[in-house]
């Protein structure tokens, strides 16, 4: 798998949406993500790009996510997991 690396971050009540260098959005549903879920609009705001935009980091809520880990997640609930 190529390196999925983010450009923008984005979220609204429902979702957080990852922009990637190319072009491509990944969005997932915040209920994944209790910490982020339970965070308020401005630590929300407060991230940054890590690890060369492999990850995200919340360090307000000290909370990390990989890209990547977002895709397999996605993958993992429509039912594309090996039997």
């Amino acid at each position: 798998m190529n390196t999925l690396k983010g450009k923008t971050i984005h979220f609204d009540d429902r979702y957080l949406h990852v922009e990637l260098e190319d072009g491509r959005i990944i969005s997932t549903p915040m209920t994944w993500y209790k910490e982020l879920r339970q965070a308020s609009f401005n630590q929300l705001s407060n991230y940054q790009l890590i690890c060369h935009g492999t990850g995200i980091e919340w360090p307000e809520l000290d909370y990390h996510l990989s890209v990547e880990s977002m895709m397999i997640a996605e993958s993992f609930v429509l039912g594309d997991k090996a039997a």
